[in-house]
């Protein structure tokens, strides 16, 4: 038989067990495995007490202290975003699994002297404990540190019915220490990190038989109740009244979650909603930014929201097995590509949503942070849409009030394509409609073409002299000047506007290159002399 020292013995080490696992391989959520190693303090403490045998009261009450301990463990192990992530059929199964044992021990068991000795109250618990490690391992098969849980549990009903049965055999005993050791032991492999591991919630529609499942089990213990009553003599009413508690505070857990799903999609539905309101109204990038800034603030729980980046030259690459939707970087950031959400594909531009936060908080609000990314690549590209037709517009409105004028002028992009000409510019170097993607450069002499393009990367307003040579063989001189309108929404690039030297307006007759020295600006002359001279 063992002894005090000895329990006391294996509550330190399960304890101690727990406590370096939880540290070595740092659980996501770490409650529900300190709640577990006080419970097995608990169970050693009342093990020590029940040997000296001198406060079995006081034993007794520990005991239910544990299942207190461990009930509060496993409701941490089936928290929404943990493992098991969908606890409403967990619910149901428990609260029937306790109305039937309450049938089954009034009615089987508590017919029979022979089982008077063993405690209705700790067969119910070990039950329950059963059927929710039982379910961790449903969910995970390979999960050990469940099918540790679950057989810490199975012991733990053996000894409790089998220890009194035996008159307290000392081999019964050992039921205990095998709990002792599984549950000291699920803390140690490296799965029980899986077990807090944040997942997004899955939920599972009503249906009527859940309906049915969970009434009949509310009303089976007042059912026991009235039978008693009346039959003359209600000889378990302690257990009827455990087991209607139980099933009470199931019951009313079961509406606590239901209500708060229904709460959490109605304020998500809300947030989406007023975000896209806030992206259909914006006119710039800024204004797009801010609008999804706000909605993850309200996506996500209080304080939850860290880093929000929208911005493409931050976008990690993709890990592998990853989905398209959205991935992981590191523990605490979330990526989420910018989508076009009608055709399923990422945008041409790219750019992606960057979260950063706590997992789990991301974990619950990951959906509805995918189709946040879709809106704002939908918002940004209809956006980049307008500015493109107002530039179309503008160009369309310029090219109509310059139709009919000399001027010479032209629209310069940034990659310094001309995106307008007017048609003096076309007159004046005699190639009547200009190619697409033509450079501005190609226009210009090639002794001129480097001044030219240096002048139009630089930043600002300025002038340039350059020749320009015609399909006849002569050249024009012009003095070429450009304004940097590439900040500008609209424009989006240089007004380059050209002044033939010597010559007002007339662009139909342009003088040879070399004809006009005398007009010429000296360091044109330089040029010109260093270029005869060259050889």
């Amino acid at each position: 038989m063992l002894t005090a020292m000895m329990w006391a013995l294996l509550g330190a080490v399960s304890v101690g067990a727990i406590l370096y696992g939880v540290r070595r391989h740092r659980p996501a959520r770490r409650a529900p495995w300190l709640l577990l190693a006080g419970s097995l303090a608990a169970i050693s403490a009342g093990d020590v007490l029940y040997e000296y045998d001198t406060l079995p009261v006081l034993a007794d009450t520990i005991y239910l202290v544990m299942f207190g301990l461990v009930a509060m463990s496993l409701v941490q192990f089936t928290r929404g975003g943990s493992l098991l992530v969908d606890r409403a059929r967990l619910i149901d199964l428990i609260a029937f699994a306790c109305s039937t044992m309450l049938v089954v021990w009034v009615y089987v068991i508590g017919s029979g002297s022979r089982f008077r000795n063993v405690s209705p109250a700790d067969v119910i618990g070990d039950l329950l404990l059963i059927v929710v490690a039982g379910r961790l391992v449903t969910e995970d098969r390979r999960n050990v540190s469940a099918i540790l849980l679950v057989t810490g549990g199975v012991s733990m009903l053996a000894g409790d019915v089998f220890f009194p049965l035996s008159g307290e055999a000392p081999a019964t005993e050992w039921a205990f220490v095998l709990l002792y050791l599984a549950w000291g032991a699920s803390a140690l492999h490296p799965s029980m990190a899986r077990l807090t591991e944040p997942r997004p919630v899955r939920l599972s529609p009503w249906r009527f038989r859940d309906t049915v499942l969970l009434a009949a089990s509310a009303a089976t213990p007042p059912l026991v109740l009235v039978i008693e009553a009346i039959s003359g003599t209600v000889d378990d009413g302690f257990v009827i009244a455990v087991t209607g508690a139980v099933t009470l505070l199931l019951t009313i857990t079961r509406l606590a979650d239901a209500v708060q799903q229904n709460s959490q999609a109605l304020a998500r539905e809300r947030a989406l909603r007023t975000a896209n309101t806030a992206l259909v109204a914006a006119v710039d990038a800024p204004a797009v930014e801010a609008a999804v800034q706000a909605a993850v603030t309200h996506l996500l729980p209080s304080g939850s929201a860290g880093r929000v980046v929208l911005d493409g030259a931050e976008l990690p690459a993709a890990p592998a097995g990853a989905g398209a939707r959205s991935w992981w970087t590191g523990e605490r950031t979330l990526i989420c590509p910018l989508r076009l959400e009608p055709l399923a594909v990422a945008r041409p531009s790219g750019g992606a949503l960057i979260i950063t936060g706590p997992r789990e908080a991301l974990v619950a609000g990951r959906d509805a942070l995918e189709v946040l990314a879709g809106e704002t690549a939908l918002a940004l590209d209809r956006i980049t849409l307008v500015e493109a037709i107002g530039r179309r517009d503008s160009d369309l409105y310029l090219r109509a009030v310059t139709g009919n004028t000399a001027e010479i002028m032209a629209v310069v992009d940034s990659d310094h394509r001309i995106r307008y000409a007017s048609p003096g510019l076309r007159r004046l170097t005699g190639a009547g409609e200009l190619p697409p993607l033509t450079a501005f450069d190609e226009l210009i002499h090639p002794d001129d073409q480097a001044a030219v393009r240096a002048a139009l990367r630089s930043e600002g307003d300025g002038k340039v002299f350059c020749a320009l040579p015609r399909p006849d063989g002569t050249q024009v001189l012009a003095e070429v000047r450009y304004r940097d309108l590439r900040a500008d929404r609209l424009v989006q690039g240089l007004v380059v506007t050209l002044r033939l030297v010597g010559s007002r307006s007339d662009v139909s007759e342009p003088a040879p290159h070399h004809e006009h020295q005398g007009e010429l600006p000296s360091w044109v002359n330089r040029r010109s002399a260093q270029h005869k001279f060259r050889y």
